[in-house]
């Protein structure tokens, strides 16, 4: 008996692949999309190899191409009868300081983390608002609660994005529509795997990804994951000066 249809971008590593292990186990069905479709097959076989009861489909998906975002949201819907839950997952860390000549950087990872979250919101939210019910998963970052230095710039800023979208949208107050906004702290993934030094309080991916899974699961507004040291390190971030800001992360 399945517990509904999930719907994850970004699936093929990461954050995103590891959800689908964690919600498959949990007895959800997934719709899985990516730009990488091998690895997308073999996290399915993966899943399938430990949850056969479980109905895994996947499909090739550039977030970047919006035509592409609504026919893939459309074609998982129609597939399983509808979507209960979409996780807007898919997201890029490039970045360089403002004005030292990587635009080119910044502006990728400004269509990835924001347009492409605009787009994916747009057609998870068509196909909620004709259900008459949904749950809108937006994946922030702790950094997108406060403008931040050098490389982090336009990132942080992207994810700020994010969440008012998501906010806008619980301000709507859509029928039968949960929405929530997820602000992982350091989590291990392949976006951050080449770093030099790790930062504090990272955690390893299977651990941090139970803690949004948990926060998803429980249809938190908002929610800032591990809660610990997320939470009191998320009001600082929103309540410090800036050059304090700094110091902290």
């Amino acid at each position: 008996m399945s517990r509904g249809t999930i719907v994850i971008t970004g699936a093929s590593s990461g954050l995103g692949a590891e959800m689908a292990r964690q919600f498959a186990a949990l007895g959800y069905d997934l719709g899985l999309c990516a730009r990488r479709t091998e690895r997308l097959d073999e996290l399915r076989t993966e899943i399938l190899a430990a949850h056969p009861e479980r109905v895994v489909a996947v499909k090739q998906l550039d977030v970047t191409d919006d035509a592409a975002v609504f026919t893939v949201f459309d074609a998982f819907a129609a597939e399983f009868g509808g979507i209960d839950r979409v996780i807007v997952n898919a997201g890029l860390g490039k970045g360089a300081p403002l004005g030292t000549g990587k635009h080119a950087a910044n502006r990728e990872t400004a269509v990835v983390n924001f347009l492409a979250a605009l787009a994916q919101t747009e057609a998870a939210m068509s196909i909620f608002r004709a259900q008459g019910r949904g749950h809108l998963v937006m994946i922030s970052s702790i950094s997108g609660l406060r403008g931040m230095p050098k490389t982090l710039t336009t990132y942080a800023a992207t994810k700020a994005g994010v969440a008012a979208l998501a906010e806008g949208l619980r301000a709507e107050a859509v029928p039968g529509v949960d929405v929530s906004v997820i602000y992982p702290g350091y989590i291990r993934s392949e976006m951050n795997d080449r770093i030099k030094h790790e930062p504090k309080f990272m955690v390893d991916t299977e651990t941090g990804v139970r803690a949004m899974v948990a926060a998803i699961e429980k249809r938190r507004a908002k929610a800032y994951v591990p809660d610990w040291p997320w939470i009191p390190i998320g009001f600082a971030l929103r309540t410090l000066p800036l050059p304090l800001v700094r110091k902290l992360l």
